[in-house]
């Protein structure tokens, strides 16, 4: 009878992690859904639609303008004044603007420098701002920042995206450890099972006492206690991880019970996560998107600091302009009929220009602190992630071994059970601290994963 029992307690044994009609998600294909449809990293893209509208506004302080001013004036029959200037401007690069001109004033009452022929007036000149504005001018460099700013952006994207992903990866392994844990509460409570209906069967032909058969349905109660919460706590972080799962209509799905996470996810994880072809001893943090990103903002703050430098210098603005009554006819724009200016301006105490100059220095060294401090916090982190990356890899390895020498002398107390030689508490005894070494084996395990993606984060690179 016991030698009956023992076979058939073998047979269920060997098939307790047999599974039918599911179907798995690797961390892999999860990633993929969460990069393409999830809304945060939509959301993410945006950054990148922002910086080329900004872009695009930047663009247009160069675009041509054309300006019309009208103006008239009559009373009492009387026409004091009708006045008419167009004008088409052309920005430039530098402090220079391209500028054509036609004119048309008549009046009873028209201011006398307002008088031109019959016809009206035609102009063609320059505007050049020979001081300030001339080398740096605010639209050149609004239009410079606005190229870091895309550039700037896409490397904020992809830090945003990797914390997303970053996030939605400790969910996948934390719904990974908890299908572990339960995968192995249900191999034992069919052991408990199995062993209960044994010993009640042996007990009910005379071979077994009754507190054999108490005992073990404290154990197989024991372990439907603990697979209920196992099961529970598996729900739950099924749950967690469908708040990463949407479709292509920006739907949210809902994680089914026949799907499962990949069991062979140690074995996959590097090249998933894109980590395995790094050099992280010869790793070049300056190709990091956050030393990029603050790089580019340098930048922009440089750019700002010429330019509030260039506002000290004073304003000359000198304008010529070629006038002709018939500009069909290129000969008739010489310099014997011509309107000139120059204008000159400068504040006395420039206390206006020297304090946006000294907030331009100011955010200048707060940036490069920044960059400093950012590098060897990367750097610091790269290496502490390592090492203890090492150290779960050891760890592990010790896990396996208690794991299989616990099992080794369970199979060997249960084989002592079943001849007589053994009692039924050495053998709960010896499985409780093979089910306490699994599960420790499934945390080191779990600990090693969202380190891994801890270095994921830290190292931000790109996932395909």
């Amino acid at each position: 009878m016991r030698l009956y029992i023992l076979n058939i307690f073998l047979l269920f044994n060997a098939f307790v992690f047999a599974q039918d009609s599911t179907s798995v998600i690797s961390l892999a294909e999860y990633l993929g859904y969460v990069k393409t449809y999830h809304p945060i990293v939509k959301q993410a893209n945006l950054i990148i639609n922002e910086s080329e509208a900004k872009l695009m506004k930047a663009r247009g302080a160069f675009d041509p303008k054309l300006e019309v001013d009208y103006d008239r004036k009559k009373f009492k029959n009387t026409e004091y004044y009708d006045k008419l200037n167009a004008s088409f401007k052309i920005p430039t690069w530098y402090g220079i603007e391209l500028k054509g001109n036609f004119e048309e004033n008549d009046g009873l009452y028209l201011n006398p420098e307002s008088s031109i022929p019959d016809d009206g007036l035609y102009s063609v000149g320059i505007s050049v701002a020979l001081a300030q504005g001339f080398l740096a001018n605010k639209r050149m460099t609004m239009l410079k920042q606005g190229k870091l700013f895309v550039k700037q952006a896409k490397a904020d994207r992809q830090l945003l995206v990797n914390s997303i992903l970053y996030e939605a990866t400790l969910t996948y392994f934390n719904w990974l450890k908890t299908y572990n844990d339960k995968r192995v509460y249900e191999s034992f409570l069919e052991n408990a099972q199995i062993r209960f209906n044994g010993i009640k069967k042996n007990y009910e032909v005379g071979e077994m006492a009754a507190i054999d058969t108490l005992e073990a349905r404290i154990a197989l109660n024991d372990r439907k206690l603990n697979l209920e919460k196992s099961r529970i706590k598996y729900v739950k972080s099924s749950l967690e991880l469908s708040n990463y799962l949407w479709l292509n209509d920006n739907t949210p799905i809902e994680i089914k019970d026949h799907i499962i996470p990949n069991t062979t996810t140690f074995e996959t994880i590097d090249e998933t996560l894109n980590t395995s072809a790094l050099n992280l001893e010869n790793l070049d943090l300056g190709n990091h998107p956050k030393m990029q990103s603050l790089e580019y903002k340098f930048e922009s703050l440089t750019l700002e600091k010429r330019l509030q430098s260039n506002n000290l210098l004073p304003k000359i603005d000198l304008q010529y302009n070629f006038l002709s009554q018939t500009p069909e006819v290129t000969q008739s724009f010489s310099t014997s009929a011509y309107k000139s200016g120059l204008n000159i301006s400068f504040p006395l105490f420039l206390r206006k220009e020297r304090a946006d100059l000294k907030l331009a220095k100011l955010k200048l060294l707060d940036t490069e602190f920044e960059m400093k401090s950012t590098r060897i916090t990367l750097k610091n982190k790269i290496d502490a992630i390592t090492q203890e990356l090492d150290s779960y890899i050891l760890q592990n390895r010790y896990t396996n071994t208690i794991v299989e020498d616990y099992n080794t002398m369970l199979d060997a107390e249960e084989r002592k059970f079943f001849l007589g030689e053994s009692s039924l508490f050495l053998v709960n005894s010896r499985e409780s601290k093979l089910i306490d070494a699994k599960l420790k084996a499934i945390e080191i395990e779990n600990s090693f994963f969202n380190t891994k993606a801890s270095l994921f984060n830290v190292l931000a690179p790109t996932v395909e």
